[in-house]
């Protein structure tokens, strides 16, 4: 009920929407009563042949609720799907804004195929909250009423006997296809998840398995995991049919029930027989909006389950965020690493063991290790996807959590080892960096990042992944979105570690060229070109064993000249 109610809330802006919709749909309903009624009352009084003025009226009342009713229904569905896209932009849009703080994070212990499959699937099952679980039960409540109303003009008995059956149709038949049903829907949504992380390990993931001869088995995985679900679905499918036919049996039930308990007011001279004819119409036309009850419930289920799967990931507490009152960022970025010490969640090992060292503004530096070292994660604390265990990390002077993340990340440019690029035009992908570039800065930041020739292809597309280009000009377009993000820190992590030799030189000579005048930090484990760095710290198991400028750590006899020479003797 809790996970309902918060579903509900997020709902509440479009109430008297909601409200509007469901006093339509009961009106399109009692059109359809009134319809029957109206037309059932001109083939029994036309059976007695009265004079045509005597129908002038009902004939009229034919015209109206038949037009009203097709109007109705028009309106009403407008109006609710109006409202249910609204609801579905709105959820969409809710759920980005929670999840984004999230990341990374809070986010790495989750399959990337069971994320899309929430964001996806689950957001997508929420768009029933109002047509198929809020709308329904009080357009049923609401005919239910008029029908009560209807019937105790004639018979108190006829109203109790309707209220019975309409609360056997509302609610006996929901509670017995919901017992029948139970954990299916919950099961097919699982399903589903399971077979999007499968669908996505295969896409991803070909060549590895069949290298280790395992595709087989992962394809008669998928098949066992859809067979299982249409399992589901056909028994599913077996309880609506079951449901929609237990309706139709209380409705004729009603039917037999109401002309038992009226016949012997017609019999007695109470009411006539075009009366008990008309009425009889009316309790059939009645049991409509009592027809999606069952699939009501059924629908509620799924959202409570895709509710609680999204509150799951919400609910959690970011792993940083902004201060209350944040500060600018400095004019003097001097950056300061005092007794840093890290452990990911989960782990019993430090990543990074109470390192200290000093970068001033504009020096260069080199962090470099074997894998493992910790390099990486010092990238993740500079921009602020965690927060430092122990110690700290100040800017000017200011510890760096008192600033805004976002701001910090705006004045910190990074080139990974792997630059993402998204399924769009290369003007697009470069607009991430400066949202409000002209086209004549992006074209220099492409000139000056060695891809002249997509000056005049902005518009071309890069591919899913960015796959149409190849990794040298995936990393200058990185280098491009440095040049336009102009931010005073820049930070090169591993960027050259998937190119050949030919191309990390281009590159390297490039970021060189525009890292001038920046305070740069590179993170490395080949060590090429060390000699143009100010200073070099040497990580071993989240420590630093030595430091110092190339010449003097190839004169001791540490790591570093270990690594040095292990290096340079296999590549000539």
């Amino acid at each position: 009920m809790k996970i309902f109610l918060r579903l509900t809330a997020l709902v509440k802006p479009y109430f008297w929407w909601m409200a509007l919709a469901a006093l339509i749909g009961f009106a399109t309903t009692g059109s359809g009563i009134g319809l029957l009624m109206t037309s059932g009352y001109i083939i029994a009084k036309a059976a007695l042949q009265p004079p045509m003025a005597a129908l002038q009226l009902s004939i009229l009342g034919v015209r109206v609720f038949g037009l009203a009713r097709g109007v109705l229904r028009y309106a009403e569905r407008l109006i609710s799907h109006n409202i249910t896209f609204k609801i579905l932009a709105k959820l969409r849009l809710w759920f980005y804004d929670a999840i984004e703080p999230l990341a990374p994070a809070r986010l790495m212990h989750f399959k990337s195929g069971d994320l899309l499959q929430r964001i996806v699937d689950d957001i997508q099952s929420l768009e029933n909250i109002y047509t198929r679980v809020l709308g329904p039960p009080l357009t049923a409540l609401l005919v239910g009423v008029l029908m009560w109303f209807l019937l105790g003009i004639y018979s108190l008995q006829a109203a109790l006997l309707i209220m019975l059956f309409h609360l056997l149709a509302g609610v006996g038949v929901p509670l017995l296809t919901t017992w029948l049903s139970r954990g299916l829907s919950v099961g097919i949504m699982n399903h589903k998840t399971v077979q999007q992380i499968l669908a996505l390990d295969l896409f991803q993931g070909t060549g590895e398995l069949q290298v280790y001869g395992k595709l087989p088995e992962h394809l008669a995985q998928m098949r066992s995991t859809e067979k299982s679900k249409l399992l589901l679905q056909r028994k599913n499918v077996l309880i609506e049919g079951m449901h929609d036919s237990l309706t139709g049996m209380l409705m004729n039930g009603a039917v037999i029930a109401i002309l038992w308990a009226l016949i012997p007011a017609v019999s007695s001279g109470g009411m006539n027989g075009i009366s008990l004819a008309i009425i009889t119409l009316a309790v059939i036309a009645s049991f409509e909006p009592f027809l999606p009850l069952p699939a009501t419930v059924k629908h509620l289920e799924a959202d409570k389950h895709a509710g609680e799967r999204l509150f799951e990931i919400l609910d959690a507490k970011p792993e940083t965020e902004a201060p209350v009152s944040p500060l600018p960022f400095p004019a003097n970025h001097e950056i300061m690493v005092e007794r840093l010490s890290f452990t990911y969640p989960g782990s019993f090992s430090k990543t990074l063991d109470s390192i200290s060292f000093s970068l001033p503004v504009g020096q260069h530096i080199a962090l470099v290790g074997p894998s493992g070292a910790g390099k990486s994660t010092i990238t993740s604390l500079f921009m602020r996807f965690w927060n430092c265990t122990e110690g700290q990390i100040t800017l000017g002077g200011l510890n760096i959590n008192l600033f805004d993340p976002e701001e910090v990340r705006r004045n910190i440019s990074l080139v990974s080892q792997r630059t993402y690029l998204f399924a769009e035009t290369i003007r697009e992908n470069l607009l991430l960096a400066k949202p409000n570039a002209s086209d004549e800065e992006i074209k220099n930041a492409l000139s000056s990042a060695g891809l002249s020739q997509f000056t005049s292809k902005l518009d071309e597309w890069t591919g899913q992944h960015g796959m149409k280009l190849s990794g040298g000009e995936r990393q200058r377009i990185a280098i491009a979105r440095i040049l336009l993000q102009n931010a005073p820190i820049v930070i090169l992590d591993e960027a050259t570690a998937n190119l050949d030799g030919v191309t990390e030189r281009e590159v390297t000579e490039t970021l060189k060229t525009i890292s001038a005048g920046k305070t740069l930090i590179t993170i490395t484990h080949r060590l090429k070109g060390m000699e143009q760095y100010d200073r070099i710290l040497v990580l071993e198991k989240g420590k630093i064993v030595e430091q110092g400028v190339h010449g003097e750590l190839m004169a001791g006899n540490g790591l570093y000249r270990r690594m040095w020479e292990l290096q340079h003797r296999a590549t000539p």
